[in-house]
C-alpha cells in the first residue's frame, strides 16, 4: 500500500481509503459479519483511512464500523460526517454524541460538516450560535482532533470554502468524468489541507464503459475502474482516494491498484487530457453550462438537465442519465418535464440553442417515470 501526507497534519494516510457507504446488505440491514470480513480485509491488505457518515446504510453504517475497529483502533484513521449545519449548535452536538456511541469510540479523527455549501456556511455555520462554534468546542473537549466537510457546491465556492481557513481537509468529487474541482483541490493541498476524493469511478459510471467512456482511456486499458483509480492517485495534490467497497474481490483489486508504485505515464495522461478536452467540446456544443437562460419561470433548471443528457449523450450512459434525472432532479421539479415552451429562455442564448426542442429530446430520453404534478 502507498501512503500519503494528509495535508500537514503529520498523519500518513493510505492512498485507498475505505468508503462505509455500501456495505453488504441483505432485507434492508448490513449483514454485519460479512461487511467485518471486508473491512478487516482491507485493513490487513493496508488501509488505514475508513469512512463513514450518520444516514449510510439507514444508519448502521456506523454501528458496523465501530464494531470493526475493535483491535484495530490505534491502527486506523477515522472519519465520519454529522449531517446537520443548521444554526441549532445544539442538535448538531446532539449528533455528534450519538456518533461517538455508535462508533464506540472516545474520539473521531476527522469530522465533517456533510455536504455544506459556501450558503449554508455563510448564512447558518458561522452565526454566533451555530455549529461551527459548537463544532471548535468540541475539538477543544477532544471529541474530535481534525475539522473536515465533505462538499457537493459549484467548483468556484470550493476555492471560497478552502480559503476561509476552517478546515484541516475537504472530500470532495473527482473522477475522469468530472474534473470540475481541480482547481479547489489544488488549492486545498497549496493551503495545506487533506483532500480525499469520493467517487474516484465516477459512482459506478466507470464500471462497465461505453465507448465513450473508452475513448478516455489508454490504448490497451484491461480495467476501467483501475485506471479510474491511477487517474485520480495520479494528482500530486490527492491525499487518499475513498472507494466503497461492497466484497472481497473489490478489496483486493483495488488495494492491489493502490499499492502500484507507479503511477499514469506524463503519455497517458496528456493522451486522457486530449480526450477528455474533445468529449468536453461535444458537450459544449449542445450547452457550455453558462446559465444566461435562467431563471425558467416554471422551475427548470435548463443548464442542468442538459448536463444530465450529456451523460448520456456524450458518454453513452444512459441508465445512469435516467436515473439522475428521476430520482434527484424530478424531487427539485427541476426537469424538462415542466416546460411549458414559453420560449422565454431562447433569445437569452449566447449559443442560440433551441432549447425548448432540447428539453423535448432529454424528456424523451430520460423521463421514464418522471412525472409531473
Amino acid at each position: 500500500m502507498q501512503y500519503r501526507d494528509f495535508g500537514n497534519t503529520g498523519l500518513k494516510i493510505s492512498a485507498l481509503g475505505f468508503g462505509s457507504m455500501r456495505l453488504p446488505e441483505k432485507d434492508g440491514h448490513v449483514e454485519q459479519d460479512k461487511a467485518i470480513e471486508v473491512i478487516h480485509r482491507a485493513f490487513e491488505l493496508g488501509v488505514n483511512y475508513i469512512d463513514s457518515a450518520y444516514f449510510y446504510n439507514h444508519h448502521e453504517s456506523e454501528v458496523v464500523v465501530g464494531k470493526a475497529l475493535k483491535g484495530w483502533r490505534d491502527k486506523v484513521t477515522v472519519s465520519t460526517k454529522n449531517p446537520d449545519s443548521s444554526a441549532d449548535a445544539d442538535k448538531w452536538r446532539t449528533v455528534l454524541d450519538e456518533q461517538l456511541t455508535k462508533l464506540d469510540v472516545d474520539r473521531i479523527d476527522v469530522y465533517h460538516f456533510h455536504g455544506i455549501n459556501w450558503k449554508v456556511f455563510e448564512e447558518k455555520m458561522t452565526r454566533p450560535d451555530g455549529c461551527l462554534k459548537a463544532a471548535r468546542r468540541a475539538q477543544d473537549e477532544g471529541l474530535f482532533t481534525y475539522l473536515s466537510f465533505s462538499f457537493h457546491d459549484s467548483p468556484e465556492n470550493l476555492i471560497r470554502l478552502v480559503d476561509t481557513g476552517e478546515f484541516t481537509s475537504v472530500t470532495c468529487q473527482y473522477n475522469l468524468l468530472d474534473r470540475a474541482n481541480e482547481p479547489g483541490i489544488a488549492r486545498a493541498h497549496e493551503k495545506g489541507m487533506g483532500v480525499v476524493i469520493m467517487g474516484p469511478v465516477g459512482g459506478g459510471r466507470l464500471g462497465a464503459p461505453t465507448a465513450g467512456i473508452r475513448d478516455l482511456l489508454p490504448a490497451g486499458s484491461a480495467s476501467t475502474p483501475e485506471i479510474a483509480l491511477r487517474f485520480v492517485l495520479s494528482n500530486p495534490n490527492v491525499s487518499c482516494a475513498i472507494s466503497g467497497m461492497e466484497n472481497l474481490q473489490m478489496v483486493e483489486e483495488n488495494c492491489a491498484t493502490a499499492s502500484r508504485e507507479e503511477s499514469l505515464s506524463t503519455d497517458e495522461l496528456a493522451a486522457m487530457q486530449a480526450a477528455y478536452e474533445e468529449k468536453k467540446k461535444l458537450a459544449e456544443l449542445y450547452c457550455t453550462g453558462c446559465r444566461y437562460c435562467m431563471p425558467c419561470p416554471h422551475g427548470v433548471d435548463i443548464p442542468e438537465n442538459f448536463s444530465v443528457m450529456n451523460t448520456y449523450r456524450v458518454y453513452g450512459l444512459l441508465d445512469h442519465a435516467q436515473a439522475e434525472y428521476r430520482d434527484w432532479m424530478t424531487e427539485q421539479k427541476q426537469t424538462a418535464a415542466f416546460c411549458q415552451e414559453c420560449g422565454e429562455c431562447e433569445p437569452k442564448c449566447p449559443q442560440k440553442i433551441p432549447i425548448v426542442a432540447q428539453l423535448k429530446e432529454t424528456e424523451a430520453a430520460l423521463g421514464k417515470g418522471a412525472k409531473k404534478d
